[in-house]
């Protein structure tokens, strides 16, 4: 029995007067019947974000529940860790009395197509408590033949990977066909498996992974359908450090280089994939995979990218 959830997306915003009005209006346009609760964290910004917020809430005030944290966080503490917290935090209050709830994080200048929630919903409500958006460049924003060239090849090898892990060590409640990606671009998360989780961390980079790897610890299921998805920007100056914004800055740059693009070989994946199986030894053993991948040595980039997409459409051809 499918079970209904209330929710509140969740968005740390840094000067996004540009773009915030963009994701404002993308969730505005959802297909889920209703108002939609929305939480907001404009911190450390110099620019018309709260305007902007401001404007799109009494624009959409028949379809859109904003509420605003406005923070200014010291210099140690300004930074995607504690600014998605924030936003999270807020989340968790506008449902406190829910013991369904569902925080659904994106960031300010993703555009979610109408059926995002509801796709993350229905994910939830089929038993996942963890939910990763797949992440997809932004075609409203030109970007050169040569770099989106270059995200097709990236997609491909991941996909490959993604194709080694199904075969050698299959997740039961994240079967195949699934994408990779969850990140704080769109990750749902119900509020138990948050709390359990112990919220997001407040670390400067990577906030999103470990907040992951901590639920996943605490035996939250974690799945990637096809269906959830959302457009990213294509910028590559953002707000965040090791955010989205830096790898479109390295994917620009080596799409300028045209020189060798390296990456992991596939026999690294598969020794990954066997090494993951036998860790399973059972639900706790299982439960503490993640955390302990993070500590192993990284793999070594051993193949060429360009050269490995050659060869795959050669054989095609």
């Amino acid at each position: 029995m499918k079970v209904e959830s209330s929710f509140c997306v969740c968005v740390p915003a840094r000067n996004e007067e540009r773009r915030l009005p963009v994701l404002l209006a993308a969730l505005a346009a959802q297909d889920l019947p209703g108002r939609i609760s929305v939480a907001l964290c404009i911190n450390n910004s110099t620019d018309g974000s709260l305007h902007q917020a401001q404007a799109a809430a009494d624009r959409w005030k028949d379809r859109l529940d904003i509420v605003v944290d406005l923070q200014t966080f010291p210099e140690h503490r300004a930074h995607a860790g504690a600014a998605r917290r924030a936003a999270m935090s807020v989340g968790l209050e506008r449902l406190a009395d829910q013991p369904n709830g569902v925080l659904i994080s994106t960031d300010a200048d993703t555009r979610p197509p109408p059926n995002w929630l509801s796709a993350n919903l229905a994910a939830i409500a089929d038993g996942a408590d963890l939910v990763g958006g797949r992440l997809v460049l932004d075609k409203a924003e030109a970007i050169s033949a040569n770099v989106a060239a270059l995200r097709r090849m990236w997609d491909a090898y991941w996909r490959e990977v993604r194709a080694i892990e199904d075969e050698i060590d299959p997740s039961p409640h994240d079967p195949a066909p699934r994408h990779g990606d969850h990140t704080g671009a769109s990750l749902a998360i119900t509020a138990a498996a948050y709390l359990s989780a112990g919220g997001v961390p407040e670390q400067p980079t990577g906030e999103d992974r470990a907040l992951v790897i901590a639920a996943q610890a605490q035996g939250a299921r974690l799945v990637h359908p096809l269906a959830v998805w959302t457009r990213v920007s294509a910028r590559t100056t953002g707000r965040a450090a090791g955010g989205m914004a830096e790898d479109m800055s390295r994917l620009f740059d080596q799409a300028r280089s045209g020189g060798p693009i390296m990456a992991p070989d596939f026999s690294h994946w598969r020794q990954r994939a066997r090494w993951r199986r036998g860790q399973r030894h059972d639900a706790a053993s299982a439960r503490r995979l993640s955390a302990l991948e993070t500590q192993l040595p990284p793999m070594p980039l051993d193949m060429d990218l360009r050269g490995w997409a050659d060869g795959v459409e050669r054989d095609a051809a």
